[in-house]
């Protein structure tokens, strides 16, 4: 068994004990215990120079940016991507090299270290307190930790779930499921993900008792993958006319409710909240099968060359403050402690919206996923994008 395989038996015990509610009550254990300042590096000495930083487009504002420089003295430059996958093969083309900070998903870093692309974090440096005690425990059985070393510095959560146009296509939790994006009178009018797409088909389907396998086995088994992918695949083909608009990042993702007449959509919480936003008529809803969640966080590549800043960015991260900046502008939730506090009242809407009655309590956690099941994944969604 492979060192990822071991990390991959503890996810889901792990993503169990991990919800909003629980996020909540660490930060009440630990509130007033986080530091906030000033970050400095070791005995008082003030950080300088600069940071490279690799994350998600959409994430990182400029006032983060400015705000950082201001409190530590370093100055930030920022490089954004769209997918894991784009992450992951630039940082394979330079062996670990041109970043000091990364961004992934917590699933998928033992892919980064199956390529021997990132050192281990040191926890000395990195100022735990400020993070949710829930969120750093339970990432290490979701992949931040590999052959007991952690390689993950949890940043924030969120979910892949229902955006809805309220007066075309209304829904209404409870009974708002992944079937719901396939109604005929959404026909032309969906937009989704690839890969993402597939596993909401698959969670429409084992609802109804119509998948080969319990779809979280098929992460595990490369026969049971394929078996599940099939019936997967003949739904979403089958269904394939309801798409109006494929996403792969955010961009695309607003730009289907925007401008191409998508009034329905499986997209990521902070599609929908940057479109809510710009006070267009469109809400988030958790559907009944669970929304598709994951924890992302930093990381720190194997040929960083500024290492004591990339620490200098976590430990800022992990303020109240710079938390509430995160969240107010990306639409995601922070780890940092006492973040909430500081939350604007559409962000705090917002989430209580997308997330009511049990909703947290049925969020579905993406497990560990191995490379020989990205490979596979891809296939698949190849196989759904061309038909």
């Amino acid at each position: 068994m492979t060192e990822a395989q071991r990390s991959s038996v503890e996810t889901q015990r792990a993503a169990k004990s991990f919800s909003r509610r629980l996020l909540l009550k660490s930060a009440a254990a630990v509130a007033g215990v986080a530091s906030a300042g000033p970050f400095v590096l070791r005995e008082g000495r003030a950080a300088s120079g600069s940071v490279k930083i690799f994350s998600w487009a959409g994430y990182i504002s400029p006032d983060m940016l400015a705000d950082f420089e201001k409190k530590t003295g370093v100055k930030a430059t920022l490089t954004e991507y769209g997918t894991n996958d784009e992450l992951l093969n630039q940082l394979k083309a330079t062996g670990g090299a041109g970043f000091d900070i990364i961004h992934p998903t917590v699933d998928r870093v033992p892919n980064y270290v199956e390529f021997d692309l990132l050192q281990p974090i040191d926890d000395a440096k990195v100022k735990w307190d400020g993070c949710l005690k829930s969120s750093v425990e339970g990432s290490a059985g979701m992949g931040g930790v590999v052959g007991n070393k952690r390689f993950f510095a949890p940043a924030d959560w969120g979910t892949e779930a229902l955006a809805y146009d309220m007066a075309k296509a209304p829904l209404v939790y409870g009974t708002a499921g992944y079937g719901d994006l396939w109604a005929p009178g959404n026909a032309g009018k969906v937009t989704v993900r690839g890969h993402s797409s597939l596993i909401g088909i698959g969670l429409w389907l084992e609802s109804q008792g119509k998948l080969p396998h319990p779809i979280r086995d098929q992460f595990k088994d490369e026969a049971k993958a394929r078996a599940n992918f099939d019936a997967i695949l003949k739904a979403a083909v089958a269904n394939k006319k309801s798409v109006a608009q494929f996403w792969t990042n955010e961009n695309e993702a607003q730009g289907a409710f925007r401008t191409n007449g998508c009034v329905i959509g499986q997209t990521w919480d902070s599609t929908a909240a940057a479109l809510r936003k710009e006070g267009l008529p469109v809400r988030f809803v958790a559907p009944k099968e669970g929304a598709l969640a994951w924890m992302e966080g930093f990381a720190i590549p194997k040929k960083a060359e500024n290492l004591e800043n990339a620490y200098a960015w976590i430990n800022w991260f992990y303020t109240p403050e710079a938390g509430a900046l995160y969240t107010n502008f990306s639409g995601i939730s922070s780890t940092a402690v006492g973040a909430e506090a500081h939350l604007n009242d559409l962000s705090k809407q917002f989430f209580a919206d997308a997330y009511p009655g049990d909703a947290l309590q049925k969020l579905w956690w993406w497990p560990i996923q191995e490379a020989w099941y990205v490979s596979i994944r891809n296939e698949y969604q190849d196989r759904f994008l061309a038909a």
